[in-house]
């Protein structure tokens, strides 16, 4: 089954879901834009309208839609538009591009739990849109985490992101 998330740099997201038991793959990549295989140059400089996405392939018997909806939301800001932390634009907006009538159900009533829950201060504004045309991201950055852990955003950024969802996730 497939899931496709966009919550800022998909280097962020990409690691989050790795380490998710069910998840068989994830892939960085663009969608929801206008351009014809959009490069990150385009997604980044918001000439595309693309949103960097990571598209998952999971299993359902391992690992429910819902619990990684749990895990989108608990990890990343989905108040905030267009803007994940120091990274600001459309390309990293909060939203979840639905497969099948089955998932946008269960987000829209996952979105509803939370406000109901007044789980954040602010209004969610995560975007709930049918899934389009998936470009995969150029090949340096996949794995992006795993193959440049001294990178100053990775070490500032990513790797406290990750520390702290595995200590969440794994409780």
């Amino acid at each position: 089954m497939k899931a496709t998330f966009g919550g800022g740099c998909f280097w962020c997201t990409e690691v989050i879901f790795q380490n998710t038991d069910g998840v068989n793959t994830v892939l960085p990549g663009y969608m929801g834009g206008k351009t014809e295989n959009p490069t990150y140059k385009e997604v980044c400089n918001g000439d595309s309208e693309h949103v960097e996405v990571v598209q998952l392939d999971f299993d359902e018997n391992k690992v429910s839609f819902d619990e990684l909806l749990k895990i989108f939301f608990k990890t990343h800001n989905p108040t905030t538009l267009n803007r994940q932390g120091n990274d600001v634009g459309t390309q990293y907006r909060s939203v979840v591009f639905y497969h099948d009538e089955a998932q946008k159900e269960a987000t829209l009533a996952f979105i509803q739990g939370l406000e109901d829950a007044e789980a954040f201060s602010d209004p969610i504004v995560t975007a709930v849109e049918p899934a389009e045309k998936f470009w995969e991201a150029e090949d340096y950055h996949h794995d992006y985490f795993n193959q440049n852990p001294g990178n100053p955003f990775c070490a500032a950024v990513i790797a406290p992101k990750l520390q702290k969802f595995l200590k969440e996730y794994k409780a």
